[in-house]
């Protein structure tokens, strides 16, 4: 009989793919497709509405309610032709998720029938039921009211029957219960701050962008595989499973030929992206089997982390029409490479881009150093918050093994950079500023032209690294919103170039010339961050040590990492920037820590389910049937030759024995451990005895039942195992 891990395996062939017919047209004719961007704007509304649009969406202008009703008219019009009925206001709570609920295009049209209807004050705000959010304690739950308001920034779009509206949604006492709303304020704090400082060397710049370009990781797994698991289906990762004999030693799956079933999977999600507006990029496999990667153009930042949210939405949705599921946990699996999603982050202005790299003038080198060095003053200054904007408990299983980087927040520069920062640290007031920008190098074939070399190589043991035109965040997990790291991390660099500017006109107004006082201010702030610069390797003991005797921040444990939220330096700067109040901070707190506590009490519940009602049966019956041959050689050869016949089965048979006693006790252990974490009142402590002493429990018992994996009959063992579940088909 076939063993039950193949059946499931061949079920998934079945799968049929999603029906999308291969567009006959480029990319670029459908990009877009699905979206209310301005091109469709300038179609459906009048052109005294399309230009007020201009300004609400490029300047911050107000949007008052005769504007707003123009523009419902429209896109309601433009939506309906796609086949819309629905709309809804789409927000992202503290969940790490996105939330909508669809109202229908009908009223009453009080002669017995109905009328199709969308009007401004629908399109502007809604009030969904926010009971069952997340808040934190800002609101009790009987507290229900809040409200999702539209982000004319993000533009709308069409999915299936439904209008998607992007929007903030706060609380009825107007604080935040999302990502959005403290983003957009990030994003107009670091608008403000780098335009002031931009305007020392480019007096015409009117705004300053900050530019996001992340890189999605991501498992595929064969449904049926993935149905028989039902940690995977609970907890996003496999909470036990032997090592198979081959993963990714080999590196034979980085940048390997996609599997013909993948390509399918991933032409389908671009095609549906990019009609969405995703310009999707780049796609190849990564370096666990199984594992891939998906990455856009860069966009506005805003406008990516929206497309970030919508896009693992497509992917989870698009694998099961293709017979397979997408993992987005950091580490589905133990032993192979884990899931980030690497952050790009980088500042644009209205006329270029602030950290292109060295210019053609001393001017445009200063500019550049100017907004490298205040970006490591904002790293080096809340290096300990940065990391709590990533940390989770999904990655802090990544975070630290060979696949990611550290939870040490470090930044490399890169050779040239850094000679460059160590000699204006010690050089003359008057001395000029000269960066290379790319050098030449010739290789010694005929038929290869001259390359042009970035002037820096790359650290992937840095989790902030400096890759040529911007700075890669590469600590943020898979899963994550994106907008969590954006938050701080635009925050933390706005706050230092607001304090930059401040000396520097210090200086002036004390008589020193504006070149002479960029330069004094830059020399202090160049030997400041000083200790958040490391080019070396991230994953060394020495480093640990090294970053301690920095002041950097060490601490492993995630729910202690959150404090570094409620820190005096975070507050006053989330405060005096208007991104978050305290008591904003403090409710976040309360969810990341409750979040947390839950998150390893649902693994630990169906680690003890599984242990008990999946592994010791398996391994029983399995013993069972050793026992039964015993008993039979018993029978057949004389006593003094049994054990020399028997012997490996007898030895076997006591292993099992050891072992599941070993599995009871700690399952025990488990159960004994939540419900002394249970009785704790204190979010923060009850994660942090959830982490220190049920956590670690589940190593333990893992430890035995994976060895019992590999001592088992396949046959008798009906958990789908990482050699089946690794490698496509």
């Amino acid at each position: 009989m076939a063993n039950l891990r193949f059946q499931v395996v061949s079920e998934a062939f079945k799968k049929q793919p999603l029906d999308i017919p291969t567009p006959a047209e480029r990319p670029s004719e459908f990009f877009g497709k699905y979206v209310f961007n301005k091109q469709k704007m300038f179609k459906y509304l009048p052109k005294k509405v399309y230009d007020k649009m201009l300004d609400v969406i490029d300047n911050g202008a107000p949007l008052d309610r005769a504007t707003a009703d123009k523009v419902a008219e429209g896109m309601k019009k433009w939506a309906m032709e796609l086949g819309a009925t629905h709309c809804t206001h789409w927000f992202q709570p503290l969940t790490d998720t996105t939330a909508e609920k669809h109202d229908g295009f009908v009223e009453h049209d009080w002669k017995g029938g109905m009328i199709e209807e969308f009007e401004g004050k629908s399109l502007v705000q809604q009030e969904p039921d926010a009971s069952s959010f997340p808040s934190g304690g800002i609101r009790s739950t009987f507290e229900a009211r809040g409200y999702s308001a539209w982000d004319p920034t993000s533009p709308v779009f069409v999915i299936g029957d439904t209008l998607m509206i992007p929007t903030v949604f706060i609380s009825y006492t107007g604080e935040a219960l999302d990502y959005k709303t403290p983003l957009l304020k990030a994003l107009h704090a670091i608008d403000i701050a780098a335009t002031d400082v931009v305007r020392y060397f480019n007096p015409e710049v009117n705004k300053v962008i900050s530019n996001l370009g992340w890189e999605q990781e991501y498992f595929l797994v064969d449904e049926g595989l993935f149905s028989a698991r039902p940690d995977l289906l609970l907890t996003g990762r496999t909470l036990m499973g032997h090592s198979s004999a081959k993963d990714q030693q080999m590196d034979d799956h980085y940048f390997g030929s996609i599997p013909e079933r993948v390509a399918a999977f991933m032409k389908d999600l671009e095609i549906q992206a990019l009609e969405l507006g995703i310009p999707c990029k780049t796609r190849h496999n990564e370096v666990a089997p199984n594992q891939f990667e998906l990455a856009p153009i860069f966009e506005e930042t805003n406008l990516a982390v929206d497309h970030n949210m919508l896009i693992m939405s497509l992917m989870k949705k698009i694998a099961r029409h293709h017979g397979f599921r997408c993992l987005l946990h950091e580490k589905p699996f133990d032993g192979v490479n884990g899931s980030g999603k690497h952050n790009n982050w980088s500042l644009s202005t209205d006329t270029g881009i602030l950290l292109h790299g060295p210019g053609k003038d001393e001017v445009s080198n200063l500019r550049f150093i100017t907004f490298v060095v205040e970006t490591l003053m904002g790293v080096y200054k809340h290096n300990g918050l940065l990391k709590a904007s990533i940390m989770s408990a999904t990655n802090a299983h990544r975070l630290g093994a060979n696949e990611a980087p550290p939870a040490i927040v470090s930044s490399f520069l890169g050779r040239q950079l850094t000679e460059i920062l160590d000699h204006l640290e010690n050089s003359n007031e008057d001395d000029s500023i000269n960066v290379a920008g790319k050098a030449g190098l010739k290789l010694d074939i005929p038929s290869i032209p001259e390359l042009l070399i970035d002037n820096t190589d790359r650290n992937r043991t840095s989790p902030f690294a400096f890759t040529g035109n911007r700075f890669e965040f590469r600590a943020v997990g898979s899963e994550a919103n994106c907008a969590s790291a954006m938050i701080t991390l635009n925050a933390a660099v706005a706050e230092a170039l607001v304090n930059f500017k401040e000396r520097v006109d210090a200086l002036i107004a004390a008589g020193k010339d504006k070149h002479a006082a960029i330069i004094s201010v830059l020399k202090e702030d160049i030997k400041t961050c000083k200790p958040i610069r490391f080019d070396g390797n991230g994953y060394s003991d020495e480093w640990v040590e090294e970053a301690a005797k920095r002041g950097l921040d060490v601490e492993k444990s995630c729910p202690i990492i959150f404090d570094r939220y409620l820190d005096k330096s975070s507050v006053e700067m989330f405060e005096k920037l208007n991104i978050m109040k305290e008591n904003e901070l403090e409710a976040r707190n309360e969810i990341k820590w409750e979040t947390y506590t839950k998150k390893i009490q649902i693994e630990a519940r169906v680690f003890g389910d599984l242990s008990i009602n999946h592994i010791i049966p398996q391994v029983v019956s399995y013993q069972t049937k050793l026992a039964q041959n015993v008993a039979a050689l018993k029978a057949i050869y004389p006593a003094e030759e049994l054990y020399a016949v028997a012997g490996s089965n007898l030895a076997l048979i006591s292993e099992i024995s050891k072992r599941v006693k070993a599995i009871e006790e700690g399952v025990q252990e488990l159960v004994d451990a939540r419900k002394v974490a249970n009785k704790i009142t204190s979010e923060r402590e009850k994660a942090i005895a959830y982490h220190d002493t049920v956590e670690p429990l589940m190593d333990k018992i893992r430890y035995e039942i994976d060895k019992l994996e590999s001592k088992v009959d396949d046959e008798v063992w009906t958990l789908p195992k990482y050699r089946e579940m690794l490698f496509i088909r």
